[in-house]
């Protein structure tokens, strides 16, 4: 570049890539967003608090939120990647509006209702991060923002940047996270949870406008969760065996899996397994594909007895702490699995792994092992990509849509892996969705406590399937799987959906493709 040419656009501490008047939120008429406390306010003369109090608590002792802040240049790549954005064309529901609210709360300022809205409205789904020319790491920033409503403050000196939750909002909230991440408890809502879809009361409270005004968590937990029958056992062709109960269990290991399942021919590796918690049960057999593909792929695959959640609802969801006591239980797991890698095969859960080493950055007795063990988390595909194909790959011929998981293809940046072994199937064709970047509004636990949002992004998403064609839709995470199937269905044009592991494994048994689409 030379010395004509301005300001690098992504160099920190510079201004807007734009001349003129920075480029940053406008005004917010008629909402009141955030208030600047007499407690709290700032000397003009002295400039904003570099450590962002409110009362007596720093929210950023150390300056990191307000350097990653800063990163933002304004530039507005990350308005037409942003799915809230495209919903509702609000700068303050886009990620540069966000990051100029986080600002001003940094500043000193108390957010009100509507500021923590936005936030909440976030999905996370980080396609900002993917677009954003300058690096900005929105990702720990909305964290950080979920934290300071999730994670309030005890004793006269906490005094919170955002107003509490509502006590419906606590209850429900409460209710989520004391249950997905525990697969008993998750377990046991099942039987419920499908009897009322056997008697017809996820359409019926579709329809009732009452129940969506009171109930609308409810309601969007009876259409999303899927009703076909949570059992890894599959019978010789490839279907669930109805034989089988919901959740069952064998002597060992997770939803029937053996502890360990040695490798098909040499072995080229041992690798530890995660099974999840939404995962385990309600799709126990792409855990038992995982298994299948990984051993046919010369893998001794170890799955710890002692596993429990990763934390990734929880760190998602601005419950670090919560997230961090997970994470150190998974940590010492699969340090005594003594394993070369640690598979995971959902991508909310995989993205969370990978960032143990920052989650316990501060946490000297475990910062270090927290790094190692996020530098052996490994997704599916993307460790089936670099140790390459044993198994031979019988034909497919089917055409499948694969959907980019958003904490697979954005958070992890895993987008060509799947495709390639997808496209290494012979007769299998791949049809690519449009906009395929674009969140389907799963996002954890979004489509439960925003399931409006998450209902018009699943409908979008849908069509956008339908209009490949495809005979089969493909992805890497459970939440999708079950958002996408049930907008399809919504709008009368269902179709099967699988893990790309089934695919794989379907190929590799030289099974039909009838085993993948007639569920």
């Amino acid at each position: 570049m030379g010395t004509s040419a301005g300001p690098a656009a992504d160099a920190r501490h510079q201004g807007p890539v734009r001349s003129g008047a920075p480029d940053g939120a406008g005004p917010v008429r008629g909402r009141h967003l955030v208030t600047r406390p007499e407690h709290a306010a700032p000397d003009p003369s002295a400039g904003p608090s570099p450590a962002g109090e409110i009362g007596r608590r720093p929210l950023d002792p150390d300056g990191e939120l307000r350097e990653l802040a800063g990163d933002c240049v304004h530039c507005g790549f990350c308005l037409p990647a942003c799915p809230t954005y495209q919903l509702w064309g609000e700068e303050m529901d886009s990620p540069r509006g966000r990051i100029h609210l986080i600002i001003q709360l940094l500043d000193g300022a108390e957010g009100g209702e509507a500021a923590a809205t936005h936030f909440d409205r976030c999905l996370g789904c980080m396609a900002c991060v993917t677009a954003c020319p300058s690096g900005v790491r929105y990702d720990r920033l909305i964290e950080a923002a979920r934290t300071w409503t999730e994670e309030r403050p005890a004793g006269p000196a906490g005094v919170a940047p955002l107003p509490p939750r509502s006590l419906r909002d606590r209850v429900i909230r409460r209710a989520i996270f004391e249950t997905f991440p525990y697969p008993r408890r998750l377990r046991a809502l099942t039987g419920p949870l499908r009897a009322a879809q056997r008697a017809g009361l996820d359409r019926l409270a579709g329809r009732s406008e009452l129940a969506a005004r009171l109930a609308p968590e409810l309601v969007a937990a009876l259409q999303v969760a899927p009703g076909r029958p949570a059992t890894g056992r599959r019978n010789q062709a490839g279907r669930p065996d109805a034989s089988a109960r919901p959740g069952q269990r064998g002597r060992a290991g997770q939803a029937g899996l053996p502890e360990r399942i040695p490798a098909r021919g040499q072995r080229r590796a041992v690798v530890g397994m995660l099974t999840g918690c939404v995962q385990r049960v309600f799709f126990p057999h792409v855990n038992a594909a995982t298994a299948r593909v990984l051993a046919a792929e010369g893998c001794d695959v170890i799955v710890p007895r002692s596993q429990g959640c990763c934390g990734a609802l929880s760190l998602h969801g601005g419950r670090r702490a919560e997230a961090a006591r997970f994470a150190r239980r998974a940590i010492a797991v699969f340090e005594a699995a003594g394993v070369d890698a640690v598979i995971v095969n959902s991508a909310g859960c995989g993205s969370a792994m990978k960032e143990y080493g920052e989650l316990l950055a501060d946490d000297p007795p475990w910062s270090a092992r927290a790094t190692a063990l996020a530098g052996q988390v490994r997704d599916f595909s993307q460790f089936l990509a670099e140790l390459g194909p044993a198994a031979p790959r019988s034909p497919l011929p089917i055409t499948v849509a694969y959907h980019d998981a958003c904490h697979l293809g954005h958070a992890q940046r895993i987008t060509s892996q799947p495709r390639q072994l997808l496209a290494a199937i012979p007769g299998l064709t791949l049809a690519e969705i449009a906009d395929g970047s674009i969140c389907c509004g799963s996002a954890g636990i979004y489509n439960l406590v925003q399931p409006d949002a998450a209902a018009e992004l699943g409908a979008r998403k849908a069509a956008a399937v339908y209009g490949t064609g495809a005979d089969l839709l493909v992805t890497a995470n459970p939440g999708c799987s079950m958002q996408i199937a049930t907008a399809l269905d919504t709008r009368g044009t269902p179709l099967p959906a699988a893990h790309i592991a089934e695919v794989l494994d379907a190929s590799i048994r030289a099974l039909s493709p009838t085993t993948l689409t007639a569920r």
